[in-house]
Order: structure tokens, then sequence, then C-alpha cells
């Protein structure tokens, strides 16, 4: 049995072909998940420890260096007990220290791993831990080899989890997958980043039992999604516009003859860029900036939920210098959950514009009375860069087409926006714009490619 696998930056899902029936692995009930993760970290109890005989051997190495410094010193002498007692606090930090770093090191190995939305959940309710939001958004990054390693793992455990939910629910042992993938990930590599987050995932997957996998572009699942559903052959143009992602095909498609795919385009960018900058332009002058001398890519760092290095950056800095009130926001900020809580309203809010002309979120995990308020208008300001960008891609693909498509098909979760609409309607005046399903047009295509 083999099923399709829609690895998204965002959500997730698979479906696989029983006979002439599609089915949705479902989640949780749901026929998608949040790709997140989250691997609780036991953090080490102090009644633990004990004085091993390496660890005494590191407490008289201590006692006798701080007689040495008595003497050298000409200090008061303290007593052999005190030195004693000293010493073993100093081992027993050490020790705590050393037994913190090897939990946290280890935590992607963990196999007790939460996903979706329960991840954020769990990881807001229980304050420590490790929470893994969107890997799929550094697969094609300079990658250290541990760096490399950790991401692998998370992959792993996710496309396992993907796996196990597909034997339960279809009573098979799945060992068999194609999953999906963007024209151009994002990548500071290049074109080797792309090669790199197939490599990744090739080895994530055969970590996760699968004993082979294929790899079809995102828009081209789309198309032959699309195509199942038309009864007379025309030309239409995929445009799948994901968290991270926008890919665009021309194909033909539709009655009895097979779908031909003509051509792919991508974009390594999508709706989380739409996210950055409204949190650049809403929440983060709360936290000072543009009124504080704290650098831009500081704030950015704090945004970036789904990039563990900067996030970690972000967690490490000395806030305390900044002008109040904005060094304790800063501060809580960097509490566990904190910018988990401050994305989640990012992308709340975001929702809520699309079809509001104003949304207000409460920021009283920061502050007792600190909120954040937006318009449509900001949503629009915001979403200026990434438009303009796909617009671009549009109108090059319009230039390269022999003639207009008779259809536009749209698929993705940003889809959904109408300012996206509007850009595709734009490109494409004349097409019949189809609205596929946001979530599942991609995947649903993964199922059928034989």
């Amino acid at each position: 049995m083999r099923i399709g696998i829609d690895f998204g930056t965002s959500y997730s899902a698979a479906a696989a072909r029983v006979g002439d029936r599609l089915q949705h692995i479902q989640f949780n009930g749901l026929p998608q998940f949040r790709t997140a993760a989250f691997f609780p970290v036991a953090l080490p109890d102090p009644a633990d420890f004990r004085l091993t005989r390496e660890l005494e051997g590191e407490v008289a190495v201590l006692v006798r260096a701080a007689k040495a410094e008595q003497t050298r010193s000409g200090a008061m002498p303290r007593s052999e007990a005190q030195l004693y007692r000293d010493a073993v606090q100093v081992v027993r930090r050490q020790w705590l220290e050393a037994q913190v770093k090897e939990a946290e090191d280890s935590a992607a190995d963990l196999d007790d791993a939460v996903f979706g939305e329960e991840a954020i959940d769990r990881y807001l309710l229980e304050g420590s831990g490790h929470l893994v939001q969107s890997p799929k958004s550094m697969l094609g990054y300079d990658l250290l080899p541990r760096a490399r390693q950790t991401i692998t793992g998370i992959a792993a455990q996710i496309l396992e989890h993907i796996r196990m939910a597909a034997s339960e629910q279809l009573d098979i042992d799945v060992r068999l997958a194609t999953i999906g993938r963007p024209v151009q990930f994002r990548s500071s590599l290049g074109p080797e980043g792309g090669e790199q987050a197939l490599d990744i995932l090739a080895e994530a997957a055969q970590i996760a039992g699968f004993e082979a996998v294929d790899f079809l572009e995102e828009p081209v699942a789309a198309a032959l999604h699309y195509h199942a559903g038309s009864d007379t052959r025309h030309s239409t143009l995929v445009v799948d516009i994901g968290g991270g992602t926008t890919d665009i095909a021309h194909a033909h498609v539709g009655g009895s003859e097979m779908p031909v795919i003509h051509r792919a385009w991508g974009l390594p960018n999508g709706g989380t860029d739409v996210d950055l900058a409204l949190s650049m332009a809403q929440f983060m002058p709360l936290f000072g900036r543009g009124d504080t001398r704290v650098p831009a890519h500081h704030f950015v760092d704090a945004a970036m939920v789904q990039d563990m290095p900067r996030q970690r950056a972000f967690h490490k800095r000395d806030f305390s210098e900044v002008p109040a009130p904005y060094n304790g926001r800063l501060q809580a900020l960097q509490q566990d959950g904190g910018t988990t809580r401050l994305y989640r309203g990012v992308e709340t809010m975001k929702m809520r514009l699309s079809e509001h002309q104003a949304s207000r979120h409460e920021l009283d995990y920061i502050d007792a009375a600190l909120s954040v308020a937006a318009s449509r208008a900001d949503l629009t300001a915001a979403s200026v860069d990434f438009l303009g960008r796909l617009a671009r891609l549009l109108q090059e693909v319009a230039a390269e087409l022999a003639m207009p498509p008779d259809s536009v098909f749209l698929t993705g979760g940003m889809s959904r926006a109408p300012y996206v609409q509007a850009v595709v309607r734009d490109a494409f005046p004349h097409a019949r714009l189809v609205h596929g399903d946001p979530s599942l047009g991609v995947v649903s295509g993964l199922a059928s490619h034989l």
C-alpha cells in the first residue's frame, strides 16, 4: 500500500487510494495536523544527586585548590568541613547543568513526542521541553552536521507519526509513500539546498520505516487531483500557495486522456512571509521596534518560531538595559512559550483580517493591560511584499505561455485569502477561477500518483 504525504510548512496530511476511493488519513479526527512536534524533556531532579567515586575525586581537587588559594592570598582560613561543603555545592551545580544539557541534546530522540496543535498546547502547559514548528522550512539551509542530524530526526518522527496513523486506519503495514515537494525549497544554498532537502526527507523516511519513497512536485500533484474531477479536456494553471512556498504548474487535464504536465514554476515564499511582516509592523513596536536601539533582526528572531537557531539566539539575549517598558516586555517574551503565543496571535489576526475589517489580540501573557489592534488596511500593507513577488511570478508565467489557460485552479492554505485571489484574477482575467480544497488538494493528487 502506497500513501501520499503532503509534508507541509504549516500543516501536513496523508491520503491513500483504496480501490476507486480516496481515503484521507485522520489525525485526532481531522484530515491534517499542524506540522509541529513537542518533545518533553525529563529535567533532572536535584534529589537524584549522589557523590560517586568520580565526583568525590572532583570534590577533592576543588578542596586542594581552595587550600592552595587560601595559602597564596593569606585570607582567613576556612575549616576543612567548610571547604568540603563548598566543593560539593560546586560539583552538584555542575552535575545539574550537565544533566540538563544531556536532556536537551537528546530531546529529539524521545519516543513520547506529541504532534499538531496538541504539541503546542502541551508545550504551553508544561513550560519546558522542545517545541519544533515547521521543520520543512529549514531543510534547504546550511546546516552543521549536528543540526542536520537533529532536523532529520524530527522529520523522521513526524513521518513515522503519519505512517503509523495510516497503518492503523488502513489496517495494513504501510511502507511506501509519495511525498510532495515544492518546485523551489526555501534555501540559502541555491539548487544545492533543494537537493539537500530531498536527501534529508529520504533519510528521515527510511528512519520512519518506509522502505521506498518517491517525490512529486506539489503543483503537479494538485493538477492530478483537478484532472480526476474534470470531465472536459482543457488547459489549466494550478496555483498552490502554502505557508512556505508558492508553486505553479501548467497542464492539460480532464476528459478520458491522461493529464499532461507541461511545466512548473516555484517561489520560496508563502503565508509565513505575511505572518512575519504583520508581526514586525503591528506586534513588535509594542516591544520597542522603532523606538529603541534594539537591532531589527532581534525582533525577527523572536517572530520566526520556525527557525530554531534564531529562537535560541533571541532567548539568550540580554535586554536588561533596554528602556522601560520594553525591557520587561522583551524579557516576558523570552519566557517559555512567549514567542509561540505571540505567533499564534499573529496567525489568528491574519486569518480574521481576511474576513473582517478589524481584529484585536490580547497580550496579557506579556502585560495584563497590553493588547494589539490592527485593521484590514494593516494586513494589506503587510502583504505588499509577498503579493508583489506573487504578481511578478504570475507575469513571468503568463509571458511564457503560448495561450492563456482556460482555468486557474487555486489550492493551498493561502488560496483562501481574498487578496491572494484578487492578484491571481488580475494576472489571468479571462480564465475561469476554480477553487480547490485549500488543505487537501495536493495530498489528494499525491495519493493518486502511480
